[in-house]
C-alpha cells in the first residue's frame, strides 16, 4: 500500500539527446518535463544515478514528487530508476514508468501494474533492475506502425504533423493521469480515464 511519508518515483522513459526528443520513445520525457513545469521543479543531474532528476511536491504539502528521466538510453533505463529508488527509498509499488506503447491506438491512455512488458525495453530493464513487475505503469499510446515499417524504427520517428497537433493535449493528460494515480490510486484512475 502506498506511503503519504515515502515519495513517489516517477520515470519519464527515453533516449537522452537533441536527435531524439521528438521521437514517440520519448513522450515519457515529455510528460516528466510538464509535470516538473506544474510543480515548479527543475531538473539537474543526479550525483548517484544516470539521470536528470526534479523533486517537488503535488499541490501545497501534497506527496512528495521524484521526477526522473533516465540517461542510459531506453534499453538500459532500470540502472538508473533502481540507483534512484534506493536513494530516496521508494518502494516498487510507488514507482510510476511513463512509457510509448504500440498497443494502444495514438491518443489513448491505459494504466496498469505488473504484467508483461510487451516488447517494449524501457520496462523489460525496470523490471529486471527492480526484481519485480509490480510497478505502476502509464502507457501512453503511440499506435502501431503504418504498413510493414518496423516497430523500431517507427517510435524511433518523430510524431507525424496531424499527430503533433494533438500531441500536447496526449502530454497534458497523461501527466494529469500520473496525478491521479498518485492523489486518487490506480483504480480510480482506471475508471476516470479508459474510457475517455
Amino acid at each position: 500500500m502506498a506511503d503519504e511519508a515515502e515519495p513517489w518515483l516517477v520515470a519519464g522513459l527515453g533516449n537522452p539527446g537533441r536527435e531524439y526528443a521528438g521521437n514517440r520513445h520519448n513522450v515519457g520525457f515529455m510528460v516528466a518535463d510538464l509535470i516538473a513545469s506544474r510543480i515548479g521543479a527543475k531538473f539537474g543531474r543526479h550525483k548517484r544515478a544516470v539521470a536528470d532528476v526534479a523533486e517537488g511536491r503535488l499541490g501545497f504539502g501534497g506527496p512528495k514528487l521524484v521526477l526522473a528521466k533516465p540517461l542510459t538510453y531506453m534499453n538500459l533505463s532500470g540502472g538508473p530508476v533502481v540507483a534512484l529508488a534506493q536513494f530516496y527509498k521508494v518502494p516498487a509499488v510507488q514507482v510510476i514508468a511513463v512509457h510509448d506503447e504500440l498497443d494502444i491506438p495514438y491518443g489513448q491512455l491505459r494504466v496498469k501494474v505488473g504484467g508483461g512488458e510487451g516488447g517494449h525495453n524501457g520496462l523489460r530493464s525496470m523490471s529486471k533492475s527492480l526484481a519485480t513487475k509490480d510497478y505502476v505503469r502509464v502507457r501512453v499510446g503511440v499506435g502501431r506502425p503504418p504498413g510493414r515499417q518496423d516497430p523500431a524504427d517507427y517510435v524511433l520517428s518523430d510524431f507525424s504533423a496531424v499527430e503533433r497537433k494533438e500531441l500536447d493535449f496526449l502530454v497534458d493528460r497523461a501527466a494529469d493521469v500520473v496525478e491521479s494515480v498518485i492523489l486518487r490510486g490506480v483504480e480510480w484512475t482506471q475508471n476516470a480515464y479508459h474510457s475517455a
